[in-house]
């Protein structure tokens, strides 16, 4: 049979590495709606955006018609370090499963900085180099961005400040020392350096942090200094263009095969990975060529899709960043420091919040230690020890895995590995000494963080 011939692992050559990148907004009829001024609540201008972004990102921010970007040579020759990454044909968690889906994951944690994320991250360093600016602020949670981001403005010479969420800086101690290896300078947020830090901690005294309260403390920073920019590592559309190489590759393996994959599951906490993955196989169903399931995986303690609002709200806690219409918490929901791993912003992407509201995409919440049952297991004979996020596409791809089972449907999924493991051991400590549990935010809860949303005409 022509099955056998399909590797364990699918390899793309260097020549075949993306020289473009797809903006899947380009093929989409409801467009997301843009970013508002905070002040005004009218649609943010070119020029108003390029106080916090780099002027070539807001471009790209704004692009909403433009299907095809080129990729600078510059950016092209450093994803060569690292990509193309393999297409891995899981035939070992198919036989443990023993399950008739055939599963294949795209594997992003062959990188120092252990996730997708340094897509993105070069990138943005690029541009800020190119507009000849001293460095760029921002935020991290789990790490891995802000581990990303500091390897490529150390590649390019750039300074690199990153404000992380205070639980995350305490949990993991040696993601911070990476990203301090390559020369960034690390801080737990809130903070006491800046004034929106000050003010947080104020109002919430002893709080564990959030990536709404690093968001504004590094866009506090970006915009008091004028040689520097603010960068974000997922939610902004420029972000998933950049991402969109995940699926580019992931989609001309498969087509090396002739494989065309049934479900298509990612993680999702702002959007990055999962919009990357999706880019191609959703420009084929917005343009009527071809029909996928795809699912988005999100922890049930921080449920922006299923559980949050499709509105308008603030992307930062301290309500000094635009406005996006988004499914959202709120922007003062913090979630419990309970919660491992990143995946714990409270809104998401509005290209992927649009066409979630277009019914193109459906949306899961998984408890945490489900997550970590399925980590586990995957682990044990994939021989990878995944991310928590990146745990959360793998609870779903064995639960669909497992469905077929029981119908014998013959089922191709797909999923993301977005990254690995091995700087979160605190939270696999956690699982195996019986110390994590599954929490979920109330109605009530949700309602009252609901109920602060901004009013907008």
């Amino acid at each position: 049979m022509a099955e056998t011939k399909i590797p364990y692992k699918i390899y793309l050559s260097e020549s075949e590495i993306p020289q473009k990148w797809y903006n899947v907004r380009a093929d989409m009829k409801n467009k997301p709606a843009p970013l508002l001024n905070p002040g005004t609540h009218k649609p943010l201008t070119a020029e108003e955006m390029s106080g916090i972004f780099c002027s070539e990102l807001v471009a790209q921010e704004l692009d909403n018609e433009t299907r095809f970007i080129e990729i600078p040579k510059e950016i092209q020759d450093f994803y060569k370090m690292y990509r193309p990454s393999p297409l891995v044909r899981a035939y070992c968690l198919e036989e443990k499963l023993q399950t008739p889906a055939k599963i294949y994951y795209k594997f992003e944690g062959n990188n120092t900085s252990g996730s997708h994320k340094l897509n993105s991250a070069i990138a943005q360093a690029y541009y800020a180099k190119k507009q000849g600016l001293k460095g760029v602020t921002t935020e991290t949670g789990a790490g891995q961005w802000g581990t990303a981001l500091s390897m490529a403005c150390s590649y390019l010479g750039l300074d690199c400040k990153v404000y992380m969420v205070k639980v995350s800086y305490e949990q993991k101690p040696f993601r911070r020392e990476v990203m301090r290896v390559y020369g960034a300078s690390v801080t737990p947020s809130p903070s006491m350096e800046t004034e929106i830090g000050r003010k947080i901690n104020a109002e919430h005294p002893g709080t564990t942090g959030s990536l709404g309260c690093a968001i504004s403390e590094a866009v506090e920073v970006a915009v008091k200094n004028p040689d520097y920019r603010y960068v974000l590592g997922s939610v902004l559309n420029q972000v998933l263009l950049h991402q969109s190489v995940i699926g580019l590759e992931a989609k001309a393996a498969l087509d090396k095969y002739n494989v065309k994959p049934d479900i298509i599951i990612g993680c999702a906490g702002g959007g990055s990975n999962l919009g990357g993955l999706i880019a191609p196989f959703m420009g084929e169903k917005l343009r009527g060529e071809a029909d996928y399931r795809i699912i988005a995986v999100e922890p049930a303690s921080c449920p922006s899709f299923t559980r949050g609002k499709f509105a308008y709200d603030f992307c930062d806690t301290g309500m000094v960043c635009p406005l996006a219409k988004m499914y959202t918490l709120g922007s003062d929901f913090i979630p419990s420091a309970n919660h491992a791993g990143g995946l714990r912003y409270h809104g998401m992407s509005p290209v992927l919040s649009q066409l979630y509201a277009d019914g193109l995409m459906e949306a899961v919440a998984v408890e945490q230690t489900k997550v970590f049952e399925a980590a586990e297991e995957f682990a044990r004979v994939e021989g990878i020890l995944p991310a928590p996020e990146s745990s959360h596409a793998i609870r779903a791809a064995i639960d669909e895995a497992l469905k077929c089972k029981e119908t014998g449907e013959e089922k191709t999924i797909l999923f993301g590995l977005t990254g690995t493991g091995y700087f979160d051991m605190t939270a696999y400590e956690s699982y195996h000494e019986g110390r994590m549990n599954d929490y979920i935010p109330t109605d009530e809860e949700l309602a009252s963080y609901a109920a602060k949303l901004p009013k907008i005409d």
